[in-house]
């Protein structure tokens, strides 16, 4: 018999996934098609995309601190472009038609189901892609900034597929009536949909995410479960004052823009750029216990923790040895941001949170040093263009004359640090020492 590779559980889920994203695909977009017409759906489909790029890469930008598996931020995305909007789409219909039958009213079935149906149904379907990363890639939830970016990936993919369903039937009713491009629906629902909001549903479902993202630094059960359900139920009350804009008056659209819509956007702007921050600041703080330990250089720890520095490694690195060096500097980046938080977050809720710190910190270890020959004077080196470095800095000298000019990094490398076991120094061959069983370095 020939000899075959048994699947593991993950890989299966996995091509579950892909196969339910696929099919939940085809079946929205004949959905909208139908409802659109095939014109009318190209229109929709090639200005939905405008809005997409700028918003994907304003939630990149938030977790480069941290990169995030590229499969996991696709799965956000298409869940929410495919699943999510499927979900709500069926059920919306189902819930406006029901309302309708027992009232025998249309008008109040599209406001009530509008209102009280439409959030509650849609933000539960975009919150079914947290769920589902948080019960089966717990490690992918370090904090906040994971909920965040997960968050508002995917609503972007949800508020894509809803666009072109919008902006289809605009196109097809002016159409109908002979309505030239500037007078146009479709341009109305193109600037209010794509110019004036466009951060509408990700605002939303940002706040369930910051709740999933709260839950996985939570001790309690009954925080991890209420947490996110606290920011379930906001994201469907944003949600429902957003729809009901229309119906509180010729000014009430304006009135919750201008005093809920913008101000909350401006919060979570702010947010953003705040918890960004504190996460290179965490980073900081951990991997210069490493470079104490003998894992990293001195001068790559500033590196690390500086967006610019990064970029510009891997730049160096991709000049002097093309794409391959690139591509390790970029590994090795990500592989010390996970170390890191990994360090950071058993820091913070001790070996119950993570009990397998020891053997995920021996392989990140290990990955660090197999690529450390090509990083680290890239890193080392981008910290001196970018002037990271202190004017009395000496490499080859304590590491406090470093971390003395970084703010929240400990100034003595040598100080207690409640963590699971002492960081080992690095060793020529053999394998990777583990944390709690650690030498000099």
């Amino acid at each position: 018999m020939p000899y075959r590779v048994p699947r593991t559980p993950g890989a299966v889920r996995t091509c579950v996934l892909v196969v339910l994203l696929g099919v939940c695909g085809i079946a929205i977009l004949e959905l909208v098609r139908e409802q659109t017409g095939t014109p009318g759906f190209f229109v929709g489909l090639g200005l939905a995309l405008l809005p997409v790029a700028p918003l994907v890469a304003a939630f990149r930008w938030v977790g480069r601190a941290a990169p995030h598996p590229w499969a996991q931020l696709a799965f956000c995305f298409g869940w929410g472009a495919c699943a999510a909007a499927l979900i709500a789409i069926l059920a919306n219909s189902f819930a406006t038609q029901w309302i309708a039958a027992a009232t025998a009213d249309p008008s109040d079935a599209d406001q009530l189901g509008s209102v009280a149906i439409a959030p509650v149904v849609e933000e539960s379907a975009k919150a079914a892609a947290l769920l589902l990363v948080f019960l089966f890639r717990r490690r992918q939830f370090t904090g906040p900034s994971d909920g965040f970016v997960m968050a508002g990936l995917t609503a972007t993919g949800f508020a894509f597929t809803e666009n072109i369903l919008y902006l289809g039937n605009a196109f097809d009713e002016d159409v109908e009536n002979g309505t030239g491009v500037l007078n146009s629906v479709t341009a109305a629902t193109f600037f209010v949909r794509g110019v004036m909001s466009p951060f509408a549903h990700p605002l939303f479902t940002v706040a369930t995410g910051l709740g999933f993202g709260a839950a996985a630094l939570a001790a309690g059960r009954m925080r991890r479960i209420g947490l996110p359900v606290l920011g379930l139920t906001s994201a469907m009350g944003l949600h429902a004052l957003w729809n009901s804009s229309s119906d509180l008056g010729e000014s009430g659209f304006y009135v919750v823009y201008g005093c809920v819509m913008v101000p909350v956007f401006g919060l979570l702007a702010w947010l953003a750029v705040w918890i960004r921050r504190r996460r290179l600041r965490a980073l900081a703080r951990e991997l210069a216990l490493y470079a104490a330990a003998g894992w990293l250089s001195p001068a790559e720890v500033p590196a690390l923790a500086s967006m610019p520095a990064r970029s510009l490694a891997r730049a160096l690195a991709r000049s002097t040895g093309g794409r391959p060096a690139g591509r390790a500097v970029a590994l090795y980046e990500a592989d010390a941001a996970a170390l890191a938080l990994l360090r950071h977050r058993a820091r913070s809720g001790g070996p119950a949170r993570e009990p397998d710190f020891a053997g995920r910190e021996r392989e990140l270890l290990r990955r660090l040093w197999l690529r450390r020959a090509t990083a680290g004077p890239a890193l080392s080196r981008a910290a001196v263009l970018e002037d990271l470095l202190p004017p009395r800095f000496d490499p080859l000298g304590p590491l406090g004359s470093l971390l003395g000019s970084s703010p929240g990094v400990p100034l003595d490398p040598s100080a207690p640090v409640r963590a699971p076991g002492l960081v080992p120094g690095p060793r020529r061959s053999g394998p990777v020492p583990s944390a709690m069983t650690a030498g000099p370095p």
